[in-house]
């Protein structure tokens, strides 16, 4: 390699400075000492298998997607909310983007998650708890009133309904007059995750692919910016995997969405920059660095030289990160502000595209206010007070980052061949679908969930005021935390049941009867979607209407 690396970043570097792409402002300690953009070593030729390492913005991506880290564009803040009815989260939404908030991200109650609507028996207690209530175009309308969708970055995070919910967020963005090919966000729709960790499916594996297939095609086509799959390992690491797991289960389903593009007969160099990704940012920050690093690594390599990805766009892993929600603590909450700035902090040395920082009261409720305006402030300190985002990937060459990066990516490849190794077709979306049969998935995260606890009853693990330091006093009750009336459930259902009364009802039915007819046959269903809810079709109507079609999965049992 030479010195061929740094003056092959160097002449990026320049390039984007001369373009306008670097950020005017003060790259300087707090003592006033500059610091240069990057890191190397003075003779690259020195360092064995430099060429894993290299610069930011060249394949492998090991330090980075882009030549200027974050001189160039610091990461979103984008954080995640969702309570009540569309009105109140619509409020929170706007105190967000008026504190610096730089995206959006929906959370959806437990029925919309399901594909429930709200006065369906099954949502009795659950409507607005743990997010918003969506049943209609019209709950969507109300969520982003006065929020321009053609220019916000919007992320909603749910899969098994995530066609229809999209299909609503589109009529929302219509009615505002937006021009729908400049819309820009991540829909999650990551069906595997669901099955190997987050249990929130509809319908069997083939019918849930065919319609994230659907989507896939239709924005390619019409919504070229919008990314339609957010590949999940959070779900995955928060149900009690490795950080190893995580990266591996989640770049294997990226991997098998990959080949359900290339099955569609899409480009790889088109389709694949609109796949995301979700991580976890867990307290162990070397380790998590270290995940994310092997992470670009690991799918830049496997682009190429599996799948055929020839330009970097197409070779480069973008990726969402949010705090351990699984690390918070009931016991001395305020030290919860603590752990989530580390793990915020470990997910920017990462190289994190966008943060979401949870809130020190969310292991009790939803957050707060008060809660979710320090989370927030957490982002930007380290934003604007640590000089972090001066330097492209500042941890690059450590002896041990490095060594962490490369045992995690060694253990990712392990898993990987255990995954082909029960592929009936050589494929890696054959492997998953057996191991989820198989309940292989499930097993093996309850065997490492199982091992973890085990050290923290030990004490080998510790956590600060659980199993040490835990002292006298248990300060939970004295927050102040967020409490969802069941008055919520009860005017949701009333405004549900007038909407119903209000649509043509003939013309909704007659729309999801079409939605059905579409199914059975190799059309795109997303335009189909649409129309259903643009007649305002509920949610629970076009979701129990497949439901009727494809059938319900069961999930088999395991000992």
């Amino acid at each position: 390699m030479g010195q061929d690396a740094r003056q092959r970043w160097q002449q990026r570097y320049d390039a984007a400075l001369a373009g306008g792409k670097v950020r005017d402002a003060d790259f300087t300690t707090l003592s006033g000492v500059e610091v240069d953009p990057v890191y190397g070593p003075a003779d690259e030729t020195a360092v064995e298998g430099f060429e894993r390492i290299g610069y930011p913005g060249e394949f492998p991506f090991t330090r980075g997607l882009h030549a200027t880290g974050y001189r160039g564009r610091a990461w979103t803040i984008r954080q995640f909310a969702g309570f009540g009815n569309a009105r109140q989260t619509n409020e929170r939404y706007k105190m967000i983007l008026a504190e610096g908030g730089g995206g959006l991200s929906v959370a959806f109650d437990m029925p919309t998650l399901m594909g429930r609507d709200s006065d369906d028996p099954r949502a009795l207690g659950e409507v607005g708890h743990c997010g918003v209530a969506v049943d209609t175009a019209v709950d969507m309308d109300e969520l982003f009133d006065g929020i321009d969708l053609e220019a916000t970055t919007t992320s909603m995070t749910i899969s098994g309904p995530a066609v229809p919910v999209f299909c609503m967020y589109l009529v929302a963005a219509e009615r505002q007059g937006a021009d729908l090919a400049k819309l820009n966000g991540t829909l999650q729709t990551d069906i595997f995750k669901e099955y190997i960790a987050q249990k929130e499916w509809l319908f069997p594996p083939e019918p849930h692919l065919r319609l994230i297939g659907d989507l896939m095609e239709y924005c390619a086509a019409e919504i070229p910016a919008y990314k339609p799959i957010s590949v999940s390992g959070y779900h995955i690491r928060e149900a009690g995997s490795t950080a190893a797991q995580e990266l591996a289960y989640t770049l294997a389903d990226g991997f098998a969405y990959v080949e359900l593009g290339l099955s569609r007969g899409l480009d790889v160099e088109q389709f694949a920059p609109g796949l995301s990704f979700f991580f976890d940012a867990h307290i162990d920050f070397f380790e998590e660095i270290a995940k994310f690093r092997a992470a670009r690594r690991i799918w830049a390599r496997w682009l190429r030289d599996v799948y055929g990805a020839t330009t970097e766009k197409a070779q480069q892993l973008r990726f969402h990160t949010q705090t351990a929600g699984v690390s918070l603590t009931a016991q001395q909450p305020d030290n919860n502000i603590t752990r989530t700035a580390v793990e915020a902090l470990a997910a920017v040395l990462g190289g994190t595209q966008s943060l979401h920082t949870n809130a020190l009261d969310e292991v009790l409720a939803l957050p707060s206010a008060k809660a979710a305006q320090i989370a927030l402030r957490t982002q930007q300190v380290i934003a604007e007070e640590t000089g972090v985002a001066n330097v492209a990937d500042p941890l690059g060459g450590s002896w041990y980052v490095e060594a962490l990066t490369d045992d995690i990516e060694r253990q990712a490849e392990e898993i990987f061949a255990r995954i082909k190794d029960m592929s009936a077709d050589g494929t890696m979306t054959s492997g998953i679908l057996r191991g989820i049969e198989d309940g292989w998935f499930t097993g093996e995260i309850a065997e490492a969930a199982f091992v973890y606890q085990r050290a923290l009853e030990k004490g080998d693990k510790k956590v600060v005021g659980v199993n040490t330091l835990a002292g006298s006093v248990d300060a939970h009750d004295k927050l102040e935390i967020l409490r969802v009336s069941h008055q919520v459930e009860i005017d949701q259902n009333a405004e549900l049941a007038q909407r119903r009364q209000q649509r043509d009802d003939d013309a909704a039915r007659a729309a999801v009867a079409r939605m059905v007819e579409v199914a059975r046959t190799e059309a795109n269903m997303v335009p189909a979607m649409l129309d259903a809810v643009r007649a305002e079709a509920t949610l629970g109507e076009i979701c129990d209407a497949l439901r009727a079609e494809w059938g319900q999965y069961t999930e088999p049992a395991r000992f």
